[in-house]
């Protein structure tokens, strides 16, 4: 088995190819043979979960970096990488492997190398520039919904944007489902108008009080989504953001959460 073969499995390529646009038509013919596909999957995949730049590419994958970059910028900008996150959650809902009963939101700090949209000065970081990852994940820890932002933005504005990206979930039965029955977060969400928010959604809120629970207790129940922003890191690309445009930095975060999913789904172990 090959390193095309091994980064991108049959059934990892089988749902890729349902949400990924077909290839460019010349009215006049001609032109040049096109990269396999997959081969292109399997180098984003490598640069997403190994960390390296553009450049450093090894030529094993038979495409140049420019051809790679370029195919990586076209599909995220037809939100391949949110369609196949999606597809592989419906695959879990339909299996009954999401657990609904408890979901949890938390957001990571990363440092921004060349700057660019959704970035600000980072209050933890000695006001150097910065981005924020957002997750809700479900009980299991499996992301649900993601976004990013500037590091400067406090987390609990974006709870409610986090909770409607929630897409509509397939279910082993009944109809699609997007609401948890309990929400968990931390006492950075800890305001009052979230919660009535939320129960709005007939969501039930277990937040954290500012000056009530212990700052070092993480929580018998939002340990969960610290275990998901872990596997995360798994993708050392997000261990920086080296990207200038907010939709290839979300792309890369969206590729991170397919391959947690997926892995889950196919009982196989985490990067």
């Amino acid at each position: 088995m090959g390193i095309v073969e091994r980064l991108v499995s049959n059934g990892l390529w089988e749902i890729f190819q349902n949400v990924a646009p077909g290839p460019p038509v010349r009215a006049q013919g001609g032109g040049r043979q096109r990269c396999d596909d997959r081969a292109v999957l399997a180098a984003i995949i490598f640069v997403a979960t190994s960390g390296c730049t553009w450049r450093q590419l090894p030529p094993v994958f038979g495409a140049s970096w420019q051809t790679v970059h370029r195919r990586f910028t076209d599909w995220s900008r037809a939100r391949v990488w949110a369609k196949l996150h999606r597809v592989v959650l419906d695959r879990l809902g339909a299996n009954g492997e999401l657990d609904w009963s408890r979901c949890a939101i938390d957001s990571i700090s990363i440092r921004a190398v060349k700057g660019g949209p959704l970035t600000g000065p980072n209050p933890t970081d000695r006001g150097k520039l910065g981005s924020k990852i957002h997750v809700i994940c479900d009980r299991n820890g499996l992301p649900l919904s993601i976004g990013i932002s500037g590091a400067n933005l406090h987390d609990s504005q974006a709870l409610a944007p986090m909770m409607l990206g929630i897409p509509p979930i397939r279910s082993r039965r009944g109809p699609r489902r997007r609401r948890p029955a309990k929400l968990h977060a931390d006492k950075a969400y800890d305001f009052d108008h979230l919660r009535s928010w939320l129960r709005r959604r007939q969501i039930v809120p277990r937040i954290a009080r500012r000056g009530v629970e212990a700052s070092d207790r993480l929580g018998r129940h939002r340990w969960v989504v610290e275990r998901t922003m872990s596997w995360l890191n798994g993708c050392r690309r997000l261990h920086r953001r080296y990207e200038r445009k907010a939709e290839h930095f979300l792309a890369f975060v969206g590729i991170a959460s397919t391959l947690i999913c997926f892995r889950r789904s196919t009982n196989a172990d985490q990067f």
